[in-house]
């Protein structure tokens, strides 16, 4: 890729780009066999909405933007980063409680075709995980909804009425999602050339890095659509079923 080209895809981002903080990844997976396990990124993926941090943040019309570029820096880690995000979501002065998250984000919709996707891939003996660094209340409410087999997100802790503290509960590193991956590569016994990975935007791209399939589905940035084996704009998970290898 010419230096041109960078700047291009770097121009469209509105973030510092984290791919100059974390280091490369040491496994790259280049050859795809029959698919045993797909993974799916969460927010713009299995639920209708960018974020699920965000979708808090514009209903207590607060800002994460300055949080966002630290992090991304590599100033702040993950764990502060949700402290930070936590912190901010308040009534009457006070740290929401726990249950009040859920309230809002009942209003957030599954993707179109997510449940008949999920159902046919059971069919085809094929494992289902959710890997994301979204929040662990809106995977609760997905699950409910949909029957996935590994579900990895993060949360907030409480106190013992229920309110939220700041204090964050992480299992995905936002930069590091291939860790997970990884994780479950070993746990399942499935090797990297049998695994797709589905997500849309650049922080997938670890994942795609670390399957044999990439499949940037609704895709949110250009990087992620220079990094996926297969591109599927349209939203709605049906969608990716064709270049599933051994859907038939």
């Amino acid at each position: 890729m010419i230096l041109h080209d960078i700047f291009q895809m770097e121009k469209n981002c509105r973030f510092y780009c984290y791919k100059k903080t974390r280091a490369k990844n040491k496994i790259i997976t280049k050859k795809q066999d029959k698919i045993k396990l797909i993974v799916f990124d969460m927010d713009g993926v299995i639920i209708d909405t960018v974020s699920s941090w965000k979708f808090i943040h514009d209903y207590f019309n607060t800002s994460n933007d300055h949080s966002v570029d630290e992090y991304l820096k590599g100033k702040i880690d993950d764990l502060e980063f949700i402290r930070r995000d936590a912190l901010l979501w308040k009534e009457n002065g006070r740290l929401i409680k726990k249950q009040k998250l859920a309230e809002i984000l009942t209003d957030v919709k599954l993707m179109k075709g997510c449940k008949e996707c999920i159902n046919i891939l059971k069919e085809h003996d094929i494992k289902t995980a959710i890997v994301s660094a979204g929040l662990d209340v809106l995977a609760d409410i997905v699950k409910k909804q949909v029957d996935f087999d590994y579900i990895y997100c993060n949360g907030v802790k409480t106190d013992k009425d229920n309110r939220i503290t700041g204090e964050g509960i992480l299992q995905v590193q936002l930069m590091y999602k291939d860790k997970n991956v990884i994780e479950l590569s070993k746990k399942l016994n499935i090797p990297f050339e049998n695994i797709a990975s589905v997500g849309n935007s650049c922080f997938d791209i670890p994942m795609f890095e670390v399957s044999g399939l990439g499949i940037a589905f609704n895709p949110s940035d250009e990087c992620v659509k220079e990094a996926a084996d297969v591109i599927v704009k349209e939203k709605d998970l049906l969608k990716i079923l064709p270049f599933i290898n051994n859907i038939t």
